[in-house]
């Protein structure tokens, strides 16, 4: 039980983290730390792939489906919001190539 606490401790404490650097983040930046979150989400959705291909029982299962459909969501999401981003800085010349 002390393993679960402790994973959910490391959790909270990852979450509080992320938010914090995140939200320091000046805007400029927020293009290149797209494409990079981009590039851990997928390595996300790997690691959930594996784990739900090792789940043995149905609430792990459903769990581990939960997180590739939330893992894709989220890659494939910030792939589509990098794209606009990028749109954004486009001269009004390039956009109508």
């Amino acid at each position: 039980m002390i393993d679960g606490f402790l994973a959910l401790y490391i959790f909270m404490l990852a979450a509080f983290t992320g938010k914090e650097i995140i939200s320091r983040v000046p805007v400029i930046l927020h293009t290149p730390l797209m494409s990079g979150s981009n590039f851990v989400h997928g390595i996300v959705l790997v690691g959930a792939m594996i784990a739900l291909a090792h789940a043995d029982t149905p609430l792990a299962k459903f769990i581990g489906f939960l997180g590739v459909a939330l893992g894709a969501g989220n890659a494939a999401g910030g792939y589509v919001v990098t794209e606009r981003m990028l749109e954004m800085f486009k001269s009004s010349k390039d956009k109508q190539d």
